[in-house]
């Protein structure tokens, strides 16, 4: 306990600076941002605490606005679905509302994305771990209209553009998976689609997850293919060894076992 208060207390000196941009500050985030600051950094270095300020319109201001009777019923049909194993979300007495909330103010105000299947992972992660309706809000918003841009449009072209990038740096980093999978006949879209739709928020632990979002929101996009082909090389074993296309596809979307992947610190290690 003592370590993790002096550690947190020695974020004081970016609190100062309004969390200015800085090598110091990078190094610190990626070493992991503490819980009790971990709201207040993401909104100040992502960009949504700025999105929020110059908006013309508050969040309880939007939220008063939703009236589209299709999305809401959509959005209902997925709260259900929505980390169904997870103790702390299904038998919170007010987070389901706050997430119907949340995704339902925000396929209201952005018209081009709406909802799309996936945000619900985003957004109850971004519940979980801000407490705060409205900061989980400006964080989505900024998620899906800055750092991952026609990410979850009708077309998901910036999802399929980043899906050929990693299909790239898997060709050039790991040429024997590249291949492996190439003779097995799987599209990258089918092996990793998840991982980037949900922000692995779906496919490893929440505390890893967080850590990859702490960067996320940091440095940018470049963390998603950083996670990425982290999993691929601690999974390379694995992944050779399969031996049809089902059985591939199931190793993808099974990451969690390896100690690495497990252990939040190791694993942040080892990706950078």
């Amino acid at each position: 306990m003592r370590i993790l208060t002096r550690r947190s207390l020695r974020w004081n000196i970016f609190k100062d600076n309004n969390y200015a941009r800085s090598g110091t500050l990078k190094r610190f985030i990626r070493k992991g941002i503490p819980s009790d600051r971990r709201v207040t950094v993401w909104m100040m270095t992502s960009g949504a605490e700025k999105m929020k300020n110059d908006s013309p319109f508050t969040y309880q201001e939007l939220k008063r606005k939703i009236s589209n009777r299709g999305l809401i019923e959509t959005i209902q049909i997925d709260l259900p679905r929505t980390f169904p194993d997870n103790i702390y979300f299904t038998n919170h007495e007010y987070l389901p509302q706050q997430l119907f909330n949340v995704l339902a103010t925000f396929a209201h105000q952005n018209s081009e994305v709406g909802y799309c299947q996936g945000l619900n992972y985003i957004a109850g992660l971004l519940l979980l771990a801000t407490k705060s309706e409205e900061a989980s809000f400006w964080l989505l918003k900024i998620l899906v209209e800055k750092l991952l841009p026609k990410y979850y449009v009708p077309s998901m072209s910036g999802l399929l553009t980043d899906l050929d990038v990693l299909n790239a740096l898997v060709l050039k980093l790991e040429p024997d998976i590249h291949q492996h999978a190439h003779n097995i006949g799987m599209p990258w879209a089918l092996g990793a689609t998840k991982w980037f739709i949900c922000l692995y928020s779906e496919v490893l632990p929440t505390e890893t997850v967080l850590r990859i979002w702490d960067c996320l929101f940091y440095e940018g996009s470049k963390i998603i293919f950083r996670v990425a082909i982290t999993l691929i090389k601690l999974h390379k074993e694995k992944i050779l060894e399969t031996t049809e296309l089902g059985e591939l596809i199931a190793c993808f979307k099974d990451m969690r076992s390896h100690e690495n992947v497990i252990n939040c610190h190791q694993f942040m290690n080892v990706s950078f």
